[in-house]
């Protein structure tokens, strides 16, 4: 692929008054692909591409007859110069990627932090929220590194080199096998060294964060003084008169009157511009909040393996005579819960800070919270390994416990912010908002459910391949003692809960069956089809069925959220009173009781393995197969889209170097043309233009027509995320660019209306629903029959070239601009 020298000089200079066809500047059609993404060569028609500006991960590209296309205006009278914004390789790039999706979890942690509801004036209800959600995120690492534990410290140093019988058959464990006697044959030193083990991933989770992190959120937009905010407040977080700022916390709403950068005339002076959230300078920078936040979990994680090192060898010393190991014990263990209470003061005192572009950091928390965990992680290896030669590994860690803790929390902070969003929702009484408003907390028991099965499902192969023919829990003849209790019941309940999914999936198979067959009438007076093809007709009405499933998604996320937090309850319940797994808590009662117990617990124990086998498979294909990468992909790319505002080890935010991308050559290519501009996105490339130009200054605006075609804007963003893209934000998007199009389908299960009627001398944003297929059977025109297209090829439709060249006709007139030399483009 070529890549061009230089851009185009601006150089032409523009009389006033002459129209904008005849100015000697082309119109500029930049083109935004959607999930699964796409090459410059297919959205250009042409095999002949060029890079104009960008890099490998994303870049900006034109034909190759079009690279000088501002020199040579008279050739683009009719149709636009087009000009394709590649950022697929954001999300996928190597097959490497793909493991992201072991990620899930703190994806999905992150998600609740933005589907929280609107509501102007509940301040601290809000700020409750997003501390809510900060504190599930971080029980999420906790959970992880305790697995992790469980499976390394527990499982194989603690029981199975302890046990002559398991590692007697494995001779990598034989240097710490209790049989041998040898100096890692102590239960503490055998500790201290499988704590490398969670410690590397710990220290791989800080490493992947800490590289996305200085590849994505730190993108600077283009967005005025970076000095100070909207609102009069310096780098310092201080007001001109020297009083304190209010800190950048979650109580800064979506809709907070931020002033407008870059108003031109006294009014906007008098009386400020309300800026929404996706245009406030700092919303697509968040360097200082994540790297705060990774410092925080780093440290959390440590401390956890600290704690787990060090807590089995104070227990030992509480019963021995040795005074003195017994204090120092006693010291560390105190020392590692200040210092938890540390990490925890960090993640709840402060939130985003949107309202600012904030290029600071908090050295002190950044250094010295990993810094004092790795300090504590090592007293506490060094305290563990001292020599206690009368101490002998039996039975489990107290890992029973800690699970049970962490699903208690886990369980109490969704049920707190559940109550948080329903406050919410009652006020801003969003109609249209999945679940009432309860996304958000819906969405965070899935990441919590997600983690459980993940982490369980490792502790439950290692225990089962460690155990041999034997069955952790459920009789003597195993090797080893297995994995806790809870993890046993926790795999029960997935059968259950299947079993209960059942039921809505059955009724919405029917439901299905029964609107298609209704729709059938329908398609055919839509056509006007004298002689109706009953294969046809069934064929459209029954993509247009499944299409519409989309719309009952908050059903089925509703059921599965609940019935997760009532199982889960159940499970930690059923753990914590009977002490055994469930085939041997049912033991007396019963044979149905048994065997169901029995069964649910086979069945659950080889359904959480293969579940997280299943998360690499899917992950490992969604970038190798196109039809994977398109179903996949339509989940993914809509949680990496938001910051990492809630868990810094989630998947990097593409939109935070996406978003800038297309705000700076939108703004560099007007101001230095004054052409007209018309960008055109497509599925989610449709969300990242409009918050592309949500970013423009009021100036560059303008000169901006916005084109949006199979866009999940109202259909999947305005219910989940209500405070972002709700109808109020919407129109709020439609009142700031006057020129606005929407084109959508009946077939698309993706795309949608985006719902913002006619006001004053704006019209409506939607165009009428477009046919799909766009003729019934054949005609003179169309021979062959036409394809339903359903989510692709808008631009097939003579609709779309009708809609973009009236888009452009309704901009103004080009912009006078006067000579400004080079263009600045280099060949770099």
């Amino acid at each position: 692929m070529e890549r061009a020298s230089h851009e185009v000089s601006p150089d032409t200079e523009v009389s006033p008054g002459i129209g904008a066809e005849h100015c000697g500047v082309p119109a500029l059609e930049l083109l935004v692909h959607g999930v699964g993404g796409a090459t410059p060569q297919d959205m250009l028609h042409d095999p002949r591409t060029v890079r104009i500006t960008g890099d490998e991960k994303a870049a900006v590209y034109r034909r190759t007859d079009d690279a000088e296309a501002e020199r040579h205006p008279q050739a683009f009278r009719e149709r636009p110069v087009p000009e394709a914004y590649c950022w697929s390789n954001l999300t996928s790039g190597n097959g490497a990627r793909a493991l992201w999706l072991l990620l899930l979890p703190f994806m999905v942690a992150n998600l609740a932090h933005w589907m929280r509801p609107r509501a102007t004036g509940r301040r601290r209800t809000t700020r409750l929220y997003g501390v809510l959600v900060r504190l599930v995120a971080l029980s999420l690492t906790v959970l992880l590194t305790a697995a992790a534990c469980e499976v390394a410290l527990d499982l194989v140093a603690w029981q199975c080199a302890g046990s002559p019988d398991c590692s007697g058959e494995r001779s990598w464990l034989g240097f710490m096998s209790s049989a041998q006697g040898g100096w890692w044959s102590q239960p503490g030193r055998r500790l201290a060294l499988a704590a490398a083990v969670p410690t590397a991933l710990v220290g791989l989770l800080w490493y992947l964060s800490r590289r996305t992190w200085t590849a994505y959120e730190s993108q600077r937009p283009p967005t005025g003084d970076e000095g100070r905010d909207d609102a009069g407040h310096d780098d310092d977080g201080h007001d001109d008169d020297g009083r304190d700022a209010s800190p950048c916390e979650d109580g800064d709403d979506a809709e907070g009157a931020v002033p407008s950068a870059g108003a031109e005339d006294t009014d906007a002076v008098a009386k400020p511009v309300v800026r929404h959230a996706l245009g406030r300078p700092g919303f697509w920078y968040g360097r200082r909040l994540v790297a705060r936040l990774r410092a925080a979990h780093t440290a959390a994680g440590l401390l956890s393996v600290a704690a787990a090192v060090a807590g089995a060898a104070a227990r030992h010393d509480r019963g021995a005579d040795d005074t003195l190991l017994e204090l120092c014990g006693r010291l560390l263990e105190g020392a590692l819960a200040v210092a938890g209470l540390a990490v925890v003061w960090v993640v709840l005192r402060r939130g985003r800070c949107e309202k600012r572009l904030d290029a600071r950091l908090d050295k002190a928390a950044v250094r010295c919270l990993p810094g004092t965990a790795i300090a504590l992680l090592a007293l506490s290896v060094l305290y563990a390994s001292w020599s206690r030669p009368g101490w002998a590994s039996s039975g489990t860690l107290p890992g029973d416990v800690t699970f049970r803790v962490i699903a208690l929390a886990q369980g109490a902070l969704v049920v707190a912010l559940a109550v948080a969003a329903g406050a919410l929702h009652r006020r801003a009484h969003h109609q249209r908002a999945a679940m009432r408003g309860l996304g958000g907390p819906a969405v965070a028991m899935l990441a919590c459910a997600l983690g459980g099965v993940m982490t369980g499902g490792v502790a439950q192969r290692v225990a089962d391949w460690l155990d041999g023919p034997g069955t952790p829990g459920m009789d003597d003849q195993g090797a080893i003692p297995g994995p806790p209790v809870l993890l046993s019941w926790q795999a029960s309940v997935i059968p259950v809960l299947l079993l209960v999914l059942l039921v809505p999936a059955v009724v919405l198979a029917v439901r299905t069956w029964l609107t298609a067959r209704g729709l059938a009438g329908t398609v055919e007076s839509e056509y006007g089809e004298g002689r109706p093809d009953t294969v046809r007709t069934r064929r459209i009405a029954g993509t247009r069925a499944r299409a519409a499933l989309t719309d009952v998604a908050p059903i089925l996320v509703g059921i599965v959220s609940g019935a997760t937090l009532l199982l889960g309850a159940g499970a930690v319940g059923g753990a914590w009173v009977s002490g055994e797994v469930p085939g041997r808590a049912f033991h007396d009662d019963g044979s149905i009781a048994e065997s169901a117990a029995e069964t649910a617990q086979a069945l659950g124990s080889w359904l959480i393995g293969f579940g997280f086998i299943l998360f690499v498979t899917m992950g490992r294909r969604a970038y190798r197969d196109a039809s994977a990468r398109r179903t996949i992909g339509i989940l993914w790319d809509v949680g990496t889209f938001w910051p990492r505002a809630a868990h810094p080890f989630a998947p990097p935010c593409y939109a935070e170097r996406a978003v800038p991308d297309l705000t700076w050559r939108m703004c560099t290519w007007t101001e230095r043309t004054g052409g007209r501009l018309v960008i055109s996105g497509h599925s989610q490339g449709s969300v990242l233009a409009a918050a592309a130009v949500w970013q423009l200054p009021a100036a560059t605006r303008r000169r901006v027509a916005l084109l949006t075609y199979g866009s999940p804007l109202e259909r999947l963003y305005g219910r989940w995320f209500p405070a972002y893209f709700g109808p109020a934000a919407l129109s709020e998007l439609r009142s700031e660019v006057d020129c606005w199009r929407n084109l959508y389908r009946r077939t698309d299960p993706i795309g949608g209306p985006v719902l913002v009627p006619a006001e004053g001398h704006h019209r409506e944003v939607d165009r009428e629903v477009l046919k799909d297929p766009l003729v019934y059977g054949r005609s003179d025109r169309y021979p062959l029959p036409e394809p339903i297209l359903g989510h692709s090829d808008y631009q097939a439709d003579p609709a779309f070239a009708a809609e973009r060249c009236e888009l452009l006709e309704r901009l103004g007139p080009v912009v006078p601009r006067q000579n400004q030399g080079s263009s600045g483009r280099s060949s770099g």
